[in-house]
């Protein structure tokens, strides 16, 4: 994902949050609506989330030194951790105890009709961010790649992060209205009550999901099968070795990808020949996924099931499959 296109989605929530933050205050004031309150809660710490976004976007700029010689790549998802845990607190765990407060001491709303039409506005806001989330997401998602399987495999979190922020807010939207409209039908206000509980609801399964998402990237995800299958590809395109002995990747970042592996060449080979043809095979693998970045392959001996293979309590154990390995 280019930084731009994530950035671009991140700077309209902003400006949709910013805004519809400062109005739903102003509904609750007047009106006194829980609703109102759980959802300008959620909207200020939705405008929050996007400064943290482009912070870690910043943060993970920075060149690699000694300390972090991989770079800072993974300050996204560190960043992108924290806003599933500011969602589940600010968010969702307020909402859930205003809307328990509301329910034990109940009271009327005044000027009802100020937060309906606060959240016809912000309900037109909210889809033009996701509107934007969802245009810059279709840049890079996959052809017919499920939504769910975009959120759940983007290595960049950016845009998942949004896009589940902004189907939340307008989800919210809906909650608080038929909260604060049923309340204003019926004069019973049990219903905006509920629909603060429901806006609470909802904020924490985002989170939930946000956190374990994030924190499986966190912990280190490899390549994508796809970007997998072309790294091997495009080692075995040619004819420098006789096959791959073991093959890893890493995310070193959203942008940044690290290839580990043992590569079987014959016994006949110089070291100047095995040098040229990794140089080969790296740019190869370059060709085919630009964010392979860091590219480490080792060299070995390969035999084959019917050669014979030298004193292994000299030269190493030989492994099932007849490749030699060394201690």
């Amino acid at each position: 994902m280019s930084a731009s296109g994530g950035n671009r989605a991140i700077i309209a929530a902003f400006l949709a949050n910013m805004g519809i933050a400062l109005a739903k205050f102003v509904a609750w004031f007047v009106s006194g609506s829980a609703s109102m309150l759980a959802e300008a809660i959620h909207s200020v710490a939705d405008s929050g989330n996007q400064l943290l976004l482009l912070l870690g976007g910043r943060q993970s700029r920075r060149a690699a030194d000694a300390e972090h010689p991989f770079g800072y790549g993974r300050e996204r998802y560190v960043y992108a951790f924290v806003v599933s845990i500011i969602l589940f607190s600010v968010g969702g765990l307020f909402s859930i105890y205003e809307g328990i407060d509301k329910l034990t001491h109940p009271h009327e709303l005044e000027n009802v009709w100020v937060p309906v039409i606060v959240l016809f506005i912000a309900i037109g806001l909210e889809s033009f961010s996701l509107r934007t989330a969802i245009r810059e997401s279709n840049l890079v998602r996959t052809k017919n790649q499920s939504w769910v399987s975009f959120v759940r495999h983007a290595k960049a979190p950016e845009l998942p992060v949004v896009l589940l922020e902004d189907v939340a807010a307008l989800t919210g939207l809906v909650f608080a209205l038929f909260g604060v409209g049923m309340t204003w039908l019926t004069g019973n206000p049990v219903y905006d009550a509920i629909g603060t509980l429901l806006i609470g609801t909802l904020l924490i399964l985002v989170a939930v999901t946000l956190g374990i998402e994030t924190k499986s990237l966190l912990v280190g995800e490899g390549a994508t099968r796809a970007d997998r299958d072309r790294i091997v590809s495009a080692i075995e395109s040619g004819d420098e070795i006789e096959r791959v002995i073991h093959l890893k990747t890493l995310y070193l970042g959203p942008d940044e990808l690290m290839v580990a592996g043992k590569l079987g060449f014959t016994s006949d080979k110089t070291l100047g020949e095995v040098a040229a043809d990794i140089d080969a095979i790296e740019a190869r693998i370059r060709e085919v996924v630009p964010i392979a970045r860091v590219i480490y392959l080792e060299p070995d001996i390969y035999h084959s099931p019917t050669e014979p293979i030298a004193d292994t309590s000299v030269a190493g154990a030989s492994a099932p499959d007849g490749t030699q390995t060394h201690p």
